[in-house]
């Protein structure tokens, strides 16, 4: 597999949007009224962000609604065995004696041969982690008797033997052949693995989330099975493996079967349950900064992100239009405040932008991509006339509201303090001093209280100090002697991923790719719907539009699942060691992620964001507790009466850290961000009113800005407004003028390999244990080296004399040769 080939259809079908536009002709204009209209009274989307969705959401999307029969199939063989066991009592009136007794014996049934039988165990099994729901009357009830049936099925190390049913399917190569064969792969092709995977995701995912009447013994099983989970148990590797080397399987081509959705579901539950969720890693943060004498972070940046509030979205068709009529009727004495307004209209156009491509960021609509409205473009004469008088001064009471400060301590890095003293002693003094940062020496008093301001606010990294040591350790490697690694779930993960490393990267983007909503469907591109598609294709109307629905929403969990996952990989691995995050960045951009995200972003995003790809009333446990009403055309289309869809505002959220993560203090990558004309994508983005979002979005446009040159900046001022308020600020950092463009040449190459270098030095020396390195000691005392003792075969003695003659006594010794001068 190799990483270029995802570049051409990525790349290629970043513009797909502008090419459509001009095909549109005058629809689209009728498109952005109505369009307008709906995001007039753009509200803010009340969204919590978080590790996970609620429970109830993240089971129900285990399932897909072409799954629902297999609910009471379940019932059916649970019960069908149950009645000889139970002698016509119901399970809830069982004993917890009774209940491990009948525990027990489907544990021994799962061992039995006979293939169907397993199976019907199985589905008994899975009947049970879902909660008995035929004797439940409501949803609490169904996730209560879930959770104790959860529990009792570790205890009784249902789990282990899972994992062994499900390491025989995964090597079932019959199963394998077959699917490959197949023209068209279905549900009934991945029936043994869905069960398997459905139990264990059930059992991970409940005993992963804590409750406040949780009891003890269940505490103790969290732990127990969390460090189960985390450790090389399971065939010498984490769990984690098997399920990524499942992935890299499917990806390949030799299992199509295989249930991508439940693989990668589980595979994210489990990493964020072995390794710990955002919560967990501020806490891990705060304690290696005390563990290596930093000082505390300036703030929780959990709390800072929830405490924000959306800025206003962009202007609007509508808005803009209506702007234009009232200025024209004569107001323009009293329009609103357009002193910067008047220059965002000059350069409306992306500058990297040919004048024959106009894409959709020039429709009225997207025109300016600022965070609020400002002037239509089209009215350039209002804007030509000379200023309007000053208007009244407003009553104390409408003044504006300006906030009481930015949300962000300030940050300076040691090297920004170098540079700023490196400048000065060159312009005031005529010489350097290395890194010297004390010495303050012939400068002047201005300068002096610019190094204390900077001193204030400088921040160390754990990544810094992380990359201190390295280096120290490559130069000094018997002084310093071996490094002790703590044995933590990530490093542990880190180690047993190192060697396949880039398989599971490239193979994790081929389905973010297949399941993205801008990807059109190729012959050659990987088939995600196996587990998904019915037997038999739908036959009425409705029965396609619930399949559709079911297809999109299949494809947004897909989305979820390996956008959180990536993000948990990196934010884990920063943590436990800078160049492991560097790897995995590094073959992320390798296997262009960077154009990926941004073709995600290449769509209405807020349509994607307020999609309704869900039927409220085919979710589990719903559909199996409630009587089920008849489903129509008109209940599919409308959907649900929320205001979003937290999947999806989750997915995008998380792309968007990740491109950040990816791009942040790299210069190539940056440019990679202005070569592949992301501007307009993220300003579109900034119509979702919802803080966080908006941050992010911001923070890949403020790193990008001083490169989009003047007439940008000029054009955009209430979005560089925007990104002053609500990103950190880096004193010294020139983001907004774009000073040293000149002297930084874009140099992809050199950057990355430098990069590379220093993460293969990392890895050899850390993990290379078979290394004949330049410094392993070495032996010079004759006696101790010939009273060695050499392991020899059996048969040498026999071949002993034979092997003499050869070896010693034939070949010619030339002893004159130690005389002469080397």
């Amino acid at each position: 597999m190799q990483a270029e080939d995802m570049e051409v259809p990525i790349i290629n079908n970043l513009n797909d949007n502008g090419d459509r536009q001009r095909a549109k002709g005058k629809d689209v204009f009728k498109d952005q009224q109505k369009e307008s209209e709906s995001s007039m009274e753009s509200p803010n989307l009340e969204f919590e962000y978080g590790d996970t969705d609620t429970l109830m959401a993240e089971l129900s999307e285990l399932y897909s609604y072409t799954e629902e029969p297999e609910f009471a199939m379940n019932r059916e063989y649970f019960e069908e065995d149950f009645r000889s066991h139970a002698q016509g009592r119901r399970w809830i009136e069982l004993t917890v004696e009774e209940q491990r007794a009948y525990v027990m014996r489907l544990l021994d049934a799962l061992e039995v041969t006979d293939r169907d039988r397993r199976l019907k165990v199985a589905r008994a099994i899975l009947y049970l982690a879902q909660g008995v729901f035929d004797e439940c009357d409501t949803e609490v009830d169904v996730f209560h008797w879930s959770r104790h049936n959860v529990f009792l099925l570790y205890d009784m190390g249902i789990f282990t033997a899972l994992l062994e049913l499900l390491s025989m399917e995964i090597d079932n190569n019959q199963a394998c052949s077959s699917a490959v064969r197949k023209p068209a792969i279905s549900l009934a092709d991945s029936t043994e693995l869905r069960v398997l995977l459905s139990i264990m995701y059930l059992m991970v995912e409940t005993i992963r989330v804590q409750t406040e009447d949780d009891r003890p013994e269940w505490r103790a099983a969290r732990e127990a099975f969390k460090n189960e989970l985390g450790s090389p148990l399971y065939n010498g590797e984490p769990f984690a493996l098997l399920l990524f080397t499942m992935v890299t399987k499917f990806c390949s081509m030799n299992a199509p079967h295989f249930p991508m959705k439940k693989v990668l579901l589980l595979l994210w539950k489990t990493i964020l349950f072995t390794l710990g969720g955002f919560e967990e890693l501020q806490e891990m943060k705060v304690r290696g900064r005390e563990r290596l004498n930093l000082p505390p972070l300036p703030e929780d940046s959990i709390k800072v992100v929830r405490a924000m509030r959306a800025a206003s979205p962009p202007a609007s068709a509508m808005e803009l239009i209506e702007q234009q009529q009232q200025q024209k009727r004569g107001r323009r004495s009293r329009r609103p405040l357009v002193k910067q307004d008047s220059l965002d209209t000059y350069n409306e156009r992306d500058p990297f932008k040919n004048d024959d491509a106009r894409d959709e960021e020039e429709d009225p609509e997207d025109t300016d991509s600022g965070i609020e409205g400002e002037v239509d473009p089209l009215d350039r004469d209002v804007i030509i006339q000379p200023p309007p008088p000053p208007p009244p001064l407003r009553h104390p009471t409408e003044r504006v509201n300006f906030p009481k400060g930015l949300p962000w301590a300030p940050k300076v890095r040691e090297k920004d303090i170098e540079h700023f003293l490196e400048t000065s002693r060159n312009k005031f003094i005529g010489f350097t001093l290395g890194n010297d940062i004390e010495t303050l020496v012939g400068l002047p008093r201005p300068i002096h209280e610019s190094v204390k301001t900077l001193k204030q606010h400088k921040y160390v990294s754990i990544a810094e100090v992380q990359m201190k040591r390295e280096e120290e350790l490559q130069l000094c490697p018997l002084t310093l002697g071996e490094e002790e690694v703590e044995e933590t779930p990530a490093e542990m993960l880190y180690l047993g991923m190192l060697p396949n490393l880039s398989q599971y990267v490239i193979a994790l983007l081929k389905l973010l790719l297949a399941a993205a909503p801008t990807s059109k469907a190729k012959t050659d591109s990987i088939n995600i719907l196996a587990d998904v598609l019915p037997e038999e294709m739908p036959i009425t109307v409705l029965q396609s539009m619930k399949l559709g629905i079911d297809v999109n929403r299949h494809k947004e969990i897909i989305v979820k699942a390996i956008s959180a996952l990536l993000l948990l990989l990196l934010k884990h691995f920063k943590l436990n060691h800078i160049y492991q995050f560097e790897i995995v960045s590094q073959h992320l951009v390798f296997a262009n992620c960077i154009p990926l995200i941004l073709k995600f972003f290449n769509q209405n995003i807020m349509s994607y964001i307020s999609a309704k790809n869900s039927i409220c009333v085919l979710d589990f446990p719903h559909c199996v507790v409630h009587e089920m009403p008849e489903l129509t055309a008109e209940s599919l289309e409308a959907g649900d009466n929320n205001q979003f869809c937290w999947r999806n505002l989750f997915s995008c959220i998380n792309l968007l850290r990740i491109l950040n993560k990816l791009t942040k203090w790299k210069h190539s990558r940056t440019m990679m961000l202005v070569v592949f004309k992301s501007a307009p994508i993220l300003k579109r983005a900034l119509k979702v009113k919802q803080a966080m979002m908006q941050l992010y979005v911001l923070k890949l446009l403020k790193i990008q800005t001083k490169y989009l040159g003047r007439q940008w900046r000029k054009s955009n001022m209430k979005t560089m407004s925007a990104i002053y308020q609500k990103v950190r600020h880096r004193l010294n950092d020139d983001w907004a003028y774009g000073n040293d463009i000149d002297a930084r040449p874009w140099d992809f190459q050199a950057e990355e390999c430098a990069l590379r270098e220093s993460i293969e030095k990392f890895n050899s020396r850390r993990y290379d244990k078979n290394k004949s390195g330049d410094f392993a000691p070495v032996d010079n005392c004759l006696q101790s080296v010939l009273g060695q003792r050499v392991e020899l075969p059996e048969d040498f003695h026999y071949s002993y004399e034979m092997w003499l003659e050869r070896e010693v006594f034939s070949q010619p010794i030339q002893w004159e040769g130690l005389l002469q001068n080397p």
